[in-house]
């Protein structure tokens, strides 16, 4: 049986055990979207992880979803990035870059008046935070088809970035109902051209993106996420058959390409899932604590019941930045501050004690 504790590759990433750090929002960035000094000590800190997943970063100014993210489409915001990828790499950790471009989750009050995007012309239902109070999701404009192939251009620049940065490679999010994901589902995705009106079609610019990312930097730096049928964020996909026979077609789609890793939010144990690993035929990264936190028995069931090559973390990593030496001696855990996960400053970000040697 594989051990939480042993060593992975993934790719061109070498891993000292198999707990990955999830990707977790923390709105700490400039308002320019730049990434602040204390990023890098936040990183540096958790950097015993297996491999490092950072927070979503947009690859474009319009990208931006929420106030105070990150960016990664410009000199300074590389720069900030370059700081972090030294501070993980200062203690021999692995880190990857997920590029998020939010689609119709965003307003243009988080990004200095900037329009909304999207598939279609669907709004996002509920609201979304911005500086003055919450407002409901502006119907986005829907993307022209001469306009994708920018879009396509705006990940392979940004996944340039993150190599020039220093970064170990990128991951593309295709998950949690932002724009990759809101190509594939048909709630979002009302297109009549050649990126919309079946599995096939919406699956396309997820494929585009995967295959320019991976010509530009090596498939062996490029991981994917997806999260079928989280239904999240108004991205529905409740129709079984449909959303099968879209991730089928978005896999095979893929897997030529020999990408480093996939990362799908879902439980492992499901049906379509162990289809979609088998169809990759690459390293797998099990995440299922959205709802609940991963335990370390829960995670290394999974490996034990081989469901997965990895293991993604994310809550405990917020407040237990040694969680890989927690785990190996059984040792008491910090609590998650939740009140603290997106407000600014240190608190709730780099105060959370390790271990005393």
């Amino acid at each position: 049986m594989t051990n939480l504790f042993e060593p992975a590759a993934a790719g061109k990433l070498t891993l000292g055990n198999r707990i990955v750090m999830a990707p977790l929002t923390r709105n700490r960035a400039h308002g320019d979207g730049v990434p602040q000094d204390i990023a890098a000590t936040y990183y540096g800190q958790r950097s015993s992880a297996g491999l490092i997943i950072t927070e979503g970063t947009q690859p474009s100014a319009v990208g931006q979803g929420y106030a105070n993210t990150p960016g990664i489409h410009n000199d300074e915001q590389i720069g900030g990035w370059r700081a972090i990828a030294e501070a993980v790499h200062d203690s021999d950790g692995q880190i990857v870059v997920q590029l998020m471009h939010t689609g119709r989750i965003g307003h243009p009050d988080n990004k200095h008046g900037l329009e909304v995007v999207a598939p279609s012309a669907v709004a996002a239902p509920d609201a979304i935070f911005t500086p003055t109070g919450m407002q409901p999701y502006p119907v986005p404009r829907a993307l022209e088809t001469d306009e994708l192939a920018g879009i396509i251009g705006e990940f392979v620049q940004a996944s340039k970035n993150a190599i020039d940065a220093g970064l170990d490679g990128v991951e593309l999010h295709s998950a949690n109902g932002y724009l990759l994901h809101q190509f594939l589902a048909p709630s979002s995705n009302v297109r009549t051209d050649t990126y919309g009106g079946s599995p096939q079609a919406r699956a396309r610019l997820v494929v585009e993106v995967a295959e320019a990312v991976a010509r530009a930097i090596g498939p062996e730096r490029v991981g994917i996420r997806i999260s079928p049928s989280h239904n999240i964020q108004g991205v529905l996909e409740t129709d079984e058959a449909e959303t099968a026979a879209t991730y089928r077609a978005l896999i095979d789609g893929i897997a030529p390409f020999g990408l480093a890793y996939l990362h799908a939010l879902a439980d492992p144990r499901s049906e379509l899932i162990r289809d979609l690993r088998a169809r990759f035929g690459g390293v797998f990264i099990a995440n299922d604590g959205f709802a609940t936190l991963t335990t370390k028995e829960h995670a290394q069931q999974i490996l034990d019941e081989g469901l997965a090559d990895l293991v993604a973390v994310g809550r405990l990593f917020l407040a237990n930045p040694d969680l890989p030496r927690r785990w190996r001696f059984d040792a008491e855990l910090n609590e998650p501050d939740a009140e603290t996960f997106y407000t600014p400053g240190p608190r709730g970000y780099i105060d959370y004690p390790a271990l005393a040697e």
